[in-house]
């Protein structure tokens, strides 16, 4: 089961990496370039729905998008459940529904419902500690599956309320029960992160998304004993450049004759779509049932 195999991943001595996809393709390509995991990203699924990243979607049109790329791969999928969308209730449904589709973990974040995404300047509004702390038991409460993820992340940096308070939140929801901490952070450094590591005393595997301080490496992640690295939103990002950069040229040029050495050939469409295995089948059987007549 790939709960069990993103458990075994934490309990292992090699960092896990983690790549942000939107969709059955995209998780595809990240399977196919080796990632560990995928990160059914909250910023990659609304904006492939060209709307906000700011609770616009539902849960369910997250959940369908997760099942789609669950259904296309056969690593882990570790979802973006943005603030549990809403209260403590609405977090039980949430867990019995992604644990029963066969999503091996989910994270959720310590903002208020609706949540703004963190890079957005304005107000970033926290829930209380112990508000978050019985999102974190129902969850665990909730899940059937023992070795279902359950990762809590701290906002506390981002909306500028200082390391006391991110330490405060992490032994918070240590104490309540998540698997791991993700620590969020939008400095162009590592100095934050690594002054919060440096104070975290616990044993609950650390995760980070370095979209803003993209100069880490492995070797520093290995060094800081961080557990999960998530890229969140690579694949997203790098898309709209290629497909705006081939859009306009086609525009541009009136023909589709000079880009056309630089995209996809159709075959590698049609191999990443299953149809030569479609094929291949259809013959197979056809073979077979003339050899019954």
């Amino acid at each position: 089961m790939k709960t069990q195999k993103l458990r075994a991943l934490l309990n292992s001595g090699e960092i896990i990496k983690v790549i942000g996809a939107h969709n059955g393709l995209s998780a595809k390509l990240a399977e196919q370039a080796g990632f560990d995991a995928i990160w059914a990203s909250g910023l990659e699924i609304s904006a492939s729905h060209a709307v906000p990243d700011a609770n616009i979607l539902t849960m369910t049109e997250n959940l369908q998008a997760a099942i789609v790329m669950n259904q296309a791969t056969s690593i882990p999928i570790i979802c973006d459940c943005d603030s549990g969308y809403g209260s403590v209730n609405n977090v039980i449904r949430m867990v019995k529904e992604y644990e029963r589709n066969g999503i091996a973990g989910i994270c959720i974040e310590d903002k208020r419902f609706p949540k703004l995404n963190s890079f957005i300047e304005g107000s970033q509004k926290l829930e209380d500690i112990s508000d978050f702390q019985q999102k974190i038991r129902a969850a665990k409460d909730t899940q059937v599956n023992p070795d279902f993820v359950i990762i809590a992340r701290i906002e506390a940096l981002i909306a500028g309320m200082g390391m006391e308070e991110a330490l405060k939140r992490a032994d918070a929801y240590v104490e309540a029960g998540a698997d791991a901490i993700l620590i969020h952070s939008k400095m162009d450094d590592i100095n934050e992160i690594q002054e919060f590591i440096t104070k975290f005393d616990k044993k609950t595997p650390i995760v980070i998304v370095p979209t803003t301080y993209p100069n880490i490496t492995t070797k520093e992640m290995s060094d800081l004993n961080i557990k999960m690295v998530i890229y969140a939103n690579h694949g997203l990002r790098s898309a709209i450049t290629a497909m705006e950069n081939v859009f306009s040229r086609i525009i541009e040029d009136g023909t589709t004759a000079y880009i056309e050495s630089s995209i996809t050939s159709m075959d590698r469409v049609f191999e990443l779509q299953g149809m030569f295995e479609m094929r291949e089948k259809e013959d197979r059987y056809k073979k077979n049932l003339l050899e019954i007549r």
